[in-house]
């Protein structure tokens, strides 16, 4: 979780920069969705793999 957290806090960064960089604006905006995306299949990763260990625990038990 704490990748995610790194990975949305350089999209807030892009997206800072942005407001106050008119020339780099939307090069500056993709970079958020880019950030935003990496977050996004990180947090998908993270919860394909606690319900791999959750079915896995379960038929064990």
């Amino acid at each position: 979780m704490e990748k995610v957290r790194r990975l949305r806090a350089m999209g807030s960064l892009c997206r800072q920069q942005a407001a106050y960089n008119s020339m780099n604006k939307w090069k500056l905006l993709a970079d958020v969705e880019c950030w935003e995306h990496l977050a996004e299949l990180e947090l998908s990763s993270h919860f394909q793999e606690c319900n791999v260990a959750s079915s896995i625990s379960s038929l064990a038990g």
